[in-house]
């Protein structure tokens, strides 16, 4: 119960930082660099994540990232071919053996991108603004650990812990479902999107973090 404390507050402090930009940050097209490593390849099967295929070789997805000069998953195509160390092996995690995939929180268009910054801050998630609905779902099956009515910019903001170290952030509910304490199934329905703070639009800000370092989530969605 310590840890989560200490960890939750060493997650506040790097919340405090998020801006609530508006506009996604310009990325460049996927293409593979020179590297002297001797590698190999994997080439993307579908509904693969690159998250998924850095488990499956072992590998931190930021490495496997940088590796292939990946900033946006959306560049990610069927078929592609990614360079993979030489010393990596697949099954080095087996395929059986991966932890529950993320889903989408929500569905919509990204208004402000991993990284973009506004206001002077950087944006530590991804702001979606809806599409159809306001639903919220859990991205993956977790605990909820942190919810506050009025936390930051944020507005009303859910934190769930999962098993392996990861953390999900969702904030600028409109109305929250959920209570501390809750264990929530991956797909639940958590909370609706709104807004908060002087920004009227209605969006969801959404991160992925793990321990207390934040991630891009496209490296981690389908």
């Amino acid at each position: 119960m310590r840890s989560i404390k200490v960890f939750l507050a060493v997650l506040f402090l790097a919340l405090a930082s998020i801006g609530c930009v508006t506009a996604p940050k310009k990325t460049a097209p996927l293409l593979l660099p020179k590297t002297s490593v001797t590698a190999t390849y994997h080439k993307v099967a579908k509904g693969q994540t690159l998250w998924r295929i850095a488990r499956l070789y072992g590998m931190d997805v930021d490495e496997l990232a940088r590796m292939n000069n990946i900033r946006d998953s959306s560049k990610l195509e069927l078929g592609a071919q990614l360079i993979i160390p030489s010393e990596r092996k697949l099954g080095m995690l087996s395929a059986d053996n991966v932890d529950e995939d993320f889903i989408w929180p929500l569905r919509g268009k990204i208004v402000a991108a991993f990284s973009s910054t506004g206001d002077n801050a950087m944006n530590k998630g991804i702001n979606i603004q809806p599409a159809r609905t306001t639903q919220v779902l859990a991205s993956r099956g977790g605990k909820v650990v942190f919810l506050n009515e009025d936390f930051l910019d944020l507005g009303k903001t859910i934190i769930l812990e999962h098993p392996d170290g990861f953390w999900t952030v969702y904030g600028r509910n409109q109305e929250v479902y959920v209570q501390p304490g809750d264990v929530i199934a991956r797909g639940t329905a958590i909370a609706k999107a709104g807004s908060a703070g002087r920004n009227k639009d209605v969006y969801l800000h959404f991160e992925i973090r793990k321990g207390s370092r934040s991630e891009n989530p496209l490296f981690y969605l389908p």
